[in-house]
């Protein structure tokens, strides 16, 4: 069973802030062999929240929740990441189910904009999300820009 957490910067505790930061890293910069910026300034904005799941005391999955004007100009979600001993069961599924409600509650009837890595145009599709763009580079790894309306 998951237990989800959706908090501010403010609210994370200092474990809380370290064990989202290592997932992001673990998968973003050493599973992927990308060196990019992980530290970006976004995570502390006012507004922005970061969606956790845990199964037990471990985090399994985390996703940020941006304002309008943040990422882009409409909400946005991003840096979602399972860990990757818990993929293949949905998991990745449910968060992205739970992220679409969290956004909803905090900024009900608006669309989201997300940058997605294009190898997950597919996982995407299945959440109301559509192609806006061409492929283009984001840190040497092919993404497309990806819209769900209401």
């Amino acid at each position: 069973m998951l237990n989800w957490q959706c908090l501010s910067f403010s609210e994370l505790t200092t474990t809380q802030l370290y064990e989202l930061l290592k997932l992001r890293v673990d998968v973003f910069v050493v599973e992927q062999t990308c060196p990019y910026p992980e530290l970006d300034n976004k995570d502390r904005i006012d507004g922005v929240f970061h969606l956790l799941g845990y199964q037990g005391q471990e985090l399994v999955a985390c996703a940020r929740l941006l304002p309008k004007g943040v990422s882009h100009a409409t909400i946005s979600i991003g840096r979602v990441v399972t860990k990757k001993n818990a993929r293949g069961s949905g998991l990745g599924h449910r968060l992205m189910t739970q992220a679409l409600q969290e956004c909803q509650q905090r900024w009900p009837n608006e669309e989201i904009q997300i940058s997605a890595q294009q190898h997950l145009t597919d996982f995407y599709l299945q959440h109301g999300f559509v192609q806006m763009s061409e492929m283009y580079l984001e840190d040497d790894i092919p993404h497309i820009e990806m819209k769900r309306e209401l």
